[in-house]
């Protein structure tokens, strides 16, 4: 099926739905696409019968596993919206998205409020500079309380949250809300919304928060300070457009509420997305790392340049955030960010300096699709015919090449061996494995020098069963999985300096020299840095480059186990020459020989990776699960205790938390739940 539609670009919404796990991003989107019509049934989460989690995996396990994208139509605004991810092993999903996204939802819990991993992906906006609205759901169960949550919004996220709705009920009891812009009550009798008047119970309390809210934006805009202070109250224009020039500053954060199981806030919901979140045409220009060059010339890619922000007569550039292959194919998502892309179109890969030519443009609805002509600057959508485009990746006109930044990834931190039952399926396996690296760039493949195991890691435990599932029932193959193991890293605990090394090599012709001194010290944090204090020219600017290149080769492999090296400074402070022998090669090879020995000369540290792991478990079990988390080495960093539980923080080595749920389980007869993040490296002991 073929259509041809045609949005002004201001009446465009690009957003992603954030949060934890289980806050209720799908169900959400669910309502979202239902009242829509995009949809004609409710899907549900615990009946496998959602649009966005089609993935047989999401739905056995409940979970949002991988961003899918959707598109929708709310009040003449078309509206692309990605599901993504909550659980943290799948982070980079979030991130990839997060890159192509104008705008946002952060979803809140209504009795847990903000969690680890809403914290997470709150950073990861932030660092994308991508407005948001929050939405507290399940104001429906027990316990729930808007207050509480907006006050963990403002004590660990954002410190001027502006509440625009007034729940009416509470907990079982929550039929709807005032809307405190209007000052009407907007309540949902078998899933129809009803407006009114605000009831009489409730007036002076709305009309107390609709004075709170005009005064905290009138603390942040100088439009709305000087209605405040001219006129009895803000108007209803002026405090919608305060609301979203700060939502686009990011200066405030509107909140709203709801119960999207119980079709309730669903409504205003889409109404502040078009009337607070930006549109591509309200957005910068968007982030190119450089014009293009070829790939083997980093230098000049690093120039500055710039695309002209959602210009559809511009030329091409896209971006490609997510690549996925299905029974018909592979497809290639991308955001055009200016010009127009049609279908038979030849495009430029700058990153791989390549043409690829389109030969399908698709409108995405999960994992179904409508064929269109074209996408314009503003657009999501997935393509089919390029071979070789891979998360990251810039299509661009062939004349007019440029790279947009792509979206960073996160290094892998827990690996598991892997291996056919047959001999006959290895050639199949490594075909297999590199499948999922191209889908998923987070996940790494390689082979064990000592072993020659094939290791594949990823960013958690549930990260890689997810992977190991895929090859299994997506490829038919029969493996066997290793237990996991983590991503150990070395350190500099004390250096050395004057350390003294000659390369020398003559075995006919043309020989080998290279004379380097060099200092290696501890640098706080994570992270190598090169320096180089040679003077009177006595090491060519082009060899100190080579010996950097041959520091960077011997930091792979660490003395204490092999593993890579971080959290040092190496300065080279001397060196010489020979007029004849000496070479770059000659110069990287002494650098990397060099810093090994200096290494072995060094006092090095161990580094093991630590997970925050936030557990809430019934008061009467907290003494076992605190019992347990010591004897893991976990080191206990706080702990709260709310209506009969407990929520334990704690740093805990990532090797000890494989297995955890189980244990867990055991000691809380199955009422205690846990999340982890990542913690960064800790020495080992």
């Amino acid at each position: 099926m073929r259509t041809r539609v045609s949005t002004p670009l201001t009446a465009v919404r690009n957003l992603g739905i954030l949060a934890h796990v289980d806050a209720g991003k799908t169900t959400v989107t669910e309502r979202i696409l239902f009242l829509t019509g995009a949809t004609y049934k409710r899907g549900e989460v615990h009946d496998g019968t959602t649009v966005t989690d089609f993935d047989p995996q999401e739905r056995d396990r409940g979970i949002t596993i991988f961003a899918a994208a959707v598109s929708c139509v709310w009040e003449g605004h078309r509206i692309n919206l990605i599901d993504t991810p909550g659980h943290v092993d799948f982070s980079d999903e979030v991130e990839r998205s997060l890159r192509v996204l104008d705008g946002a939802v952060a979803v809140f819990d209504g009795v847990a409020g903000v969690e680890p991993q809403t914290e997470s992906v709150w950073r990861r906006a932030d660092r994308h500079g991508v407005p948001r609205i929050a939405f507290v759901n399940k104001l429906d169960r027990a316990g729930a309380d808007l207050d509480a949550a907006v006050a963990s919004i403002r004590a660990r996220l954002h410190p001027a949250p502006l509440v625009v709705q007034l729940p009416i009920g509470r907990e079982d009891g929550f039929a709807g809300v005032v809307d405190l812009i209007r000052m009407r009550s907007l309540v949902w009798a078998g899933g129809v919304m009803e407006e009114g008047p605000v009831p009489d119970a409730l007036l002076d309390e709305a009309w107390r928060r609709r004075r709170l809210l005009e005064e905290a934006v009138a603390e942040l805009h100088p439009g709305a300070l000087e209605e405040f202070c001219a006129e009895p109250a803000i108007s209803e224009r002026t405090l919608a457009g305060a609301l979203r020039d700060l939502t686009l500053s990011g200066a405030g954060l509107v909140v709203l509420c709801g119960a999207a199981y119980r079709d309730r806030g669903i409504e205003p919901l889409l109404d502040a997305v078009v009337a607070y979140l930006p549109s591509p045409a309200d957005g910068p220009a968007a982030r190119a790392a450089g014009t293009a060059v070829p790939p083997t010339d980093p230098a000049a890619r690093a120039a500055d340049a710039s695309v002209p922000a959602a210009d559809p007569a511009a030329p091409l550039a896209a971006l490609v955030f997510k690549v996925s292959t299905t029974t018909t194919g592979r497809l290639t998502y991308l955001r055009v960010y200016a010009g127009t892309m049609r279908k038979g179109d030849t495009v430029l890969d700058t990153g791989a300096g390549r043409t690829e030519r389109i030969s399908r443009i698709l409108r995405v609805q999960a994992d179904r699709h409508t064929e269109v002509d074209r996408a314009v600057a503003g657009d999501i959508v997935a393509v089919a015919g390029p071979k070789a485009a891979r998360a990251g990746a810039t299509l661009c006109a062939p004349g007019a090449p440029v790279v947009l930044e792509p979206p960073s990834v996160t290094e892998p931190v827990v690996s598991v061996a892997v291996e056919p039952r047959r001999s006959t399926d290895a050639d199949r396996l490594a075909a297999a494995l590199a499948r999922l690296a191209e889908e998923d760039p987070s996940l790494t493949v390689r082979s064990d020098a000592e072993t020659g195991q094939t290791l594949l890691s990823g960013m958690g435990e549930l990260h890689l069963e997810v992977a190991v599932e895929k090859l299994r029932r997506d490829h038919g193959l029969d493996v066997a999985v290793g237990r996991p193991q983590v991503a150990y890293r070395e350190t500099v605990a004390g250096g050395v300096s004057g350390l003294l090394y000659r390369h020398v090599k003559q075995d006919g012709g043309a020989g080998q020299f290279a004379h380097v001194v060099l200092d290696v010290e501890p640098l706080d944090g994570e992270g190598i840095e090169f320096r180089s204090t040679v003077t009177g020219g006595r090491v060519p600017r082009e060899y100190v480059r080579a010996v950097e290149t041959g520091y960077r080769d011997a930091l792979a492999a660490g003395p204490l186990g092999g593993h890579p090296v971080t959290g040092l400074r190496v300065t080279l402070t001397d060196g010489a020459t020979h007029v004849k022998d000496s070479s770059e090669q000659a110069f990287r090879t002494a650098g990397r020989l060099a810093l090994r020995e200096a290494l072995r000369a060094c006092r090095m540290l161990l580094l093991e990776p630590v997970a925050e792991v936030t557990v809430t478990v019934p008061d009467d079990a907290a003494g076992a699960v605190l019992g347990d988390l010591a004897a893991r080495r976990g080191r206990v960093s706080g702990s709260t205790a709310r209506s009969g539980t407990v929520t334990i923080t704690a740093m805990v080595p990532l090797a000890e938390v494989f297995g955890y749920a189980t244990g867990l389980r055991s000691r809380t007869q199955g009422r205690g739940a846990f999340t982890t993040r990542p913690g960064g490296y800790t020495p080992a002991p």
